[in-house]
This record gives structure tokens, sequence and C-alpha cells, in this order.
């Protein structure tokens, strides 16, 4: 199984210096990937609005400008998203951000998308939260043609650009991957359909998980694509929001069994979250690259590397 890192962003309390240590050493671990978190702000709680599922004044560092700081530390592992929210954000420009970020890493680059949960945020960047699926199936649309085309006219409901160039072309072109995360219907629908992989967060029921494959391939089937094309990835967790899922990382069997578990549903990748390594109680940089190096060899030796 590859194994990919979703970033801490509270690394860059001990400065710039620590999230560059950080990012060459989850690299020099062997680690496969490093994806960055993506919000842009945070809504606090008021009288019409409930509380967001993170705190408000958690630490996010922006996903595209981090990834551009990372990909000049590294040299090999895969850089990419893990989820950028599309929508919510002009799909030409990311098209260049992404693009500008494939040729300056000699390739490295993953998209992973998705339509987000947080009207407010919608609200503060003034785009509609109401259309974000649609508009999501729009933009994907507008990625492949910026990065693809060598005159781009596209025409859509909510874009358009009529007789542009953009270069220059990613190293990887229009086939530079995205990759889709949720598992609402519409979202399954839209990977088997648009997605070069599924971005799962975390499920118990191996049955459950089967049948989303399931339907994701089906519509990969309808869509007149190859359903073993689609990349599948999986966290080993979700994102600890209480006291009860804060100790997983610090449970060395706990992460065995479940990296041996999401194996076995018919992942090829497992996506490993930093800041909850950081929420367990590692709480240093340091304390997370060596925390990070356990597990990675620890779960090599239980599941076995890529092949």
């Amino acid at each position: 199984m590859k194994l990919s890192v979703e970033f801490p962003s509270v690394a860059y309390r001990e400065g710039p210096e620590a999230v560059a240590r950080l990012a060459k050493a989850i690299e020099n671990i062997g680690f496969d990937q490093l994806d960055m978190f993506d919000h842009v702000v945070m809504g606090y709680p008021v009288p019409d609005r409930a509380p967001p599922i993170y705190p408000a004044r958690m630490p996010i560092l922006e996903a595209v400008t981090t990834l551009a700081y990372v990909a000049a530390v590294t040299e090999r592992i895969g850089l990419g998203t893990e989820v950028l929210v599309l929508p919510q954000r002009q799909p030409v420009l990311v098209a260049k951000q992404v693009s500008t970020l494939d040729t300056l890493s000699g390739g490295r680059m993953r998209l992973g998308v998705g339509v987000g949960w947080q009207a407010s945020e919608y609200d503060a960047l003034e785009e509609d939260f109401g259309n974000r699926g649609r508009r999501m199936d729009e933009a994907i649309a507008v990625l492949r043609a910026c990065w693809g085309d060598e005159r781009i006219d596209f025409e859509g409901e909510f874009y358009s650009s009529t007789a542009m160039a953009m270069e220059p072309k990613p190293p990887q072109g229009g086939s530079l991957p995205i990759w889709i995360g949720g598992f609402a219907p519409r979202a399954l629908e839209r990977v088997g359909r648009l997605g070069d992989g599924w971005l799962a967060t975390a499920l118990e029921d191996p049955k459950r998980a089967e049948a989303m494959i399931r339907t994701i391939h089906e519509h990969a089937q309808a869509a007149g694509r190859d359903p073993a094309a689609i990349g599948l990835q999986m966290m080993l967790d979700v994102p600890p929001r209480d006291d009860a899922g804060k100790g997983f990382y610090g449970d060395r069997d706990a992460v065995l069994r479940r990296a041996s578990s999401v194996a076995g549903m018919g992942f090829e990748w497992g996506a490993l979250n930093a800041t909850a390594i950081f929420q367990a109680g590692f709480r240093s940089v340091d304390a997370i690259v060596d925390k990070l190096a356990e597990l990675f060899e620890a779960i090599r030796s239980e599941v076995g590397g890529p092949y």
C-alpha cells in the first residue's frame, strides 16, 4: 500500500524552517505523497449558524502556497491537496496555480478536490454554496481545458473562456490527476465519471466501503471509462474532533489493524493525518517526525509497499 501524509499546518508555530524540515523528513522517511488540507477561513458560531466542524481559530496554512514552499525543498514525493474546495475558487486561476506547481516540482502534482461543507466560508469568498456541485463538475472541465488545450474555448453555465491560451502546460498535461473526495451519492457518481481517484474518509464497515467502490465502478462503466484506472485512497482515521478520537495515532496496534483493514477493502493508498498525530500527544515537529517514521516502518511491514 502506498502511504500519504496530510501535512500539519500547526508546524508553522515552530517557524518556516520547521515546516521545510518536516516536509523533507516526510520525503526522506519514504512516504509517497504529501497532501495539504484546505480551508481559507473558518466561521464562528452565531445565532443563525451552528458551530463548524473545527474550531474557528484552528491554524490552517493556505494549501497551494504551502505546496509551493514544500516543492522547493523536496525532490521526489508527490504533492497534492486533500482536498481543495474547488467551487469556492476561480477555476482558471486554480488551473494556473496547479500547472505552475507541476512545472516547478517536475510533474509531482495530484489535485484533490471536494465541494466542501461550510456555507459561511463560501459567503466570505462571495461564492454560491447552493450550486457548488454543478460548478464543481464544470470547474473540472475548465481545469482539463487549461492544462490540455492549445487554444481554450470553453462555454459553460458558470464559466467561460474564449480564444485564450495558458502556458506553460503542466508536465503531466491534461492528464494531471484529479482525485475527488466525498461519499455522498453525487460525489461517488462524480468520481466515476470525472475523477482519476477517490479520496475516501475513514469508513469502518468494509461492506459499506466495498458498496461505494462498486458504485464508483458502475458510474465509470456508464461513462465509458475503465473502472480499474480509478485510484483509491482512504484515511486511516477520521480527523479527531473530540477527546475520544485523539488517541488513535498513539496506539500503534490500532493503526496497524486499521491499515490492514483499509488494504483489505481494496484501497491501494492509505492516508495518515499528521495533525491528528500532534493531537495524540506528539507536540513538536521532531516528535511528529519520529512517530511518522515508526508508523511508516510498521505499516510497511504489516501490509507491504507499492509494487
